[in-house]
């Protein structure tokens, strides 16, 4: 049954492809598409709608949303649910929170609710926009796709100076503080929120199973795997991580993946997380994924306990209440 499908970050690389393939194989579907910045100014919110415009037929929306602003992402959240209540908007099919932040190059920078911008852009304000709307996927449930990383395990990714470890003062998390190893703290941050949404997914399918009414709702954290045509490793990254990608990673891609598997392109990745968002791949399956396979996630994210903390307190960052969320269990 067709519905629709929200992507956020909607402009990147993988989101690109997987835009794509969803106007090209199900074009019932209607589309929200967020981006920080709607106009042609931005090459990539261009490049986005020259690909939509491919297909006269879709059912498209270009909405713009600042991930980095609590307030807006609540008011964007008040916004679709009160259009699929008046059945402008089909009943959500799926969220897929595709945006991300990393800057591995400045001094850390801030949201506008002072939240260091990688954990608030990349877990914050998703959460957030997740759970404000389950109440807006219809009967027949839908599909949550979040996005973790390699990054969230020590000692599994190239650019990695420091261990991601979630910190016991969780709200240790929001704060930016200059360092002089500004590509080894930012990196940090970055696996850091990949950690975070990661054990949060499994939090948020415990919380689903148990409520009857969203039982039917199924998150999935994906590694969509080391994406060497990525724009993101050319937005704030050091010069010699630009030139690796250009020199190294790109041309010598069909060699590198004898071996790493994982290495692919963001093509590849997109039509991944398109059968993912359309409950194609895996239908029902919940939980953590690795490309589209069932592995083991790091230890530190299996922790329960920590996930439980962790759940609590993204609670209170992302100001999610009984008010504001139809999950009745957890908050």
């Amino acid at each position: 049954m067709a519905g629709t499908i929200i992507i956020t970050g909607a402009n990147g690389s993988l989101a690109g492809n997987t835009v794509q393939h969803l106007l090209t194989n199900t074009p019932d579907n209607t589309l929200v598409l967020t981006v920080r910045n709607t106009s042609d100014e931005d090459p990539n919110t261009k490049k986005l709608r020259a690909t939509i415009a491919k297909f006269p037929n879709a059912k498209v929306s270009i909405r713009q949303l600042d991930l980095a602003n609590l307030t807006a992402v609540h008011e964007f959240a008040d916004t679709v649910a009160a259009e699929a209540a008046d059945k402008k908007l089909p009943s959500l099919a799926a969220i897929v929170c595709n945006a991300y932040y990393w800057n591995m190059v400045r001094d850390p920078e801030l949201s506008d609710e002072g939240y260091e911008k990688s954990i608030h852009i990349n877990h914050i304000s998703h959460a957030a926009l997740v759970l404000r709307l389950l109440g807006s996927f219809g009967p027949e449930g839908g599909r949550v796709v979040l996005f973790t990383s390699d990054a969230h395990e020590d000692g599994k990714n190239g650019l990695q100076k420091y261990p991601p470890a979630l910190p016991d003062g969780l709200d240790a998390l929001l704060k930016a503080v200059p360092e002089s190893d500004k590509q080894g703290r930012g990196f940090l941050n970055y696996a850091n929120s990949k950690l975070a949404i990661l054990m949060w997914t499994y939090a948020l399918n415990r919380y689903l199973e148990k409520d009857e009414a969203l039982s039917k709702i199924t998150a999935i954290a994906i590694d969509p795997g080391s994406l060497v045509d990525s724009r993101a490793l050319r937005t704030n990254t050091p010069p010699l991580v630009q030139w690796v990608q250009k020199l190294v990673l790109q041309p010598f891609r069909p060699v590198l993946r004898f071996v790493d598997p994982y290495i692919r392109t963001a093509a590849d990745a997109g039509v991944d997380v398109a059968e993912l968002a359309l409950n194609q791949a895996l239908p029902g399956e919940r939980g953590y994924l690795k490309l589209l396979k069932r592995e083991s996630s790091s230890k530190d994210s299996l922790d329960e306990v920590k996930q439980e903390k962790l759940w609590a307190k993204t609670l209170e960052w992302a100001k999610i209440t009984k008010e504001n969320t139809l999950l009745e269990s957890g908050v």
